[in-house]
């Protein structure tokens, strides 16, 4: 590395302060969270490890990050961090414990809400019991500059009803061939699903991108990315984002085995770097312009309701 290569969080932190909204004299409403949702076609192309590492970046960057653990029964962002969580999202609804209770301090500064194998039952709460849910995470909208959602795999109601609601679809996949078919089917469905509900997918309201992880080389990603965006626009007619990639890199699996974050244990490895881009990227696409049609957690409560 030479003394040409720029410090990438001194660049994320810079990109964020100049692109952070205007101060005035006057106090300004603070604008909600953008929320981004997290996602996969299958298990095992480490999406997680993607979420709970990118919500560090962003709170090492000065954002107020949360990290809400949404994969339902297989949670394991805490895992991750080596976080002994003592409560988590089923005590909420067991009215055993307040949000603010839930909420634990990860590494690098940000909030994760653990999830737990009992919130897979949300489809048999109550009107009451959902909607007591969602107004108590709606208040982190408040009070966060970013919310991140790790979703389950796949596309069961649970997690496509997260992804739903969010401002910004982020589906990660690897190279192997059969997790780029079932990343195109998420596409597919999430984008089918926007228009049943009478969202377009224009680049105006929710987006959705690709990140490729594990790849030898950029040229590589390049390729899976521009594969799905093909397909995508040629038979959905909706545009895929390009997130940029993840290089493989023994410093991953090697974070994994000592429950410690990557870009914590090795800031300075291939694969810190290229969360550090992801996170860049977020800011400039999603960030400055979140969905209009109310918040993240009052959207997700129309469709508990339905």
């Amino acid at each position: 590395m030479t003394a040409a290569v720029i410090d990438q969080a001194t660049h994320l932190r810079s990109l964020m302060e100049t692109t952070g909204p205007a101060t005035s004299a006057a106090a300004a409403p603070r604008r909600r969270a953008a929320v981004v949702a997290i996602t996969s076609g299958k298990g095992g192309v480490g999406k997680s490890n993607i979420a709970v590492n990118l919500a560090i970046k962003l709170s090492m960057a000065g954002k107020e990050t949360i990290l809400l653990d949404a994969d339902l029964g297989l949670a394991n962002a805490d895992v991750l961090c080596n976080m002994d969580l003592k409560s988590n999202l089923s005590h909420v609804i067991n009215r055993t414990k307040s949000l603010q209770d839930v909420i634990a301090h990860g590494p690098g500064g940000f909030g994760l809400i653990g999830g737990a194998s009992g919130l897979a039952r949300m489809a048999d709460l109550t009107d009451n019991d959902r909607q007591r849910l969602v107004d108590a995470m709606a208040e982190l909208e408040q009070r966060a500059d970013v919310i991140l959602v790790d979703t389950g795999a796949g596309i069961s109601p649970n997690v496509l009803t997260f992804t739903r609601a969010a401002d910004h679809v982020l589906v990660v996949t690897t190279p192997e061939p059969t997790a780029i078919t079932d990343a195109y089917a998420v596409v597919k469905v999430i984008t089918r699903q926007a228009a049943a509900d009478g969202n377009a997918h224009d680049g105006t309201h929710r987006r959705i991108s690709l990140l490729v992880n594990q790849v030898r080389s950029a040229g590589e990603a390049r390729v899976v990315h521009e594969r799905i965006a093909k397909v995508a626009k040629q038979f959905l007619n909706v545009k895929v984002f390009d997130a940029g990639y993840v290089l493989s890199d023994e410093a991953v699996p090697n974070a994994v085995r000592r429950r410690t974050p990557f870009v914590v244990g090795s800031p300075r490895s291939a694969a810190s770097q290229c969360i550090a881009h992801l996170a860049m990227r977020l800011e400039q696409g999603v960030a400055a312009a979140p969905m209009s049609t109310g918040g993240f957690f009052e959207r997700m409560g129309r469709w508990f309701r339905r």
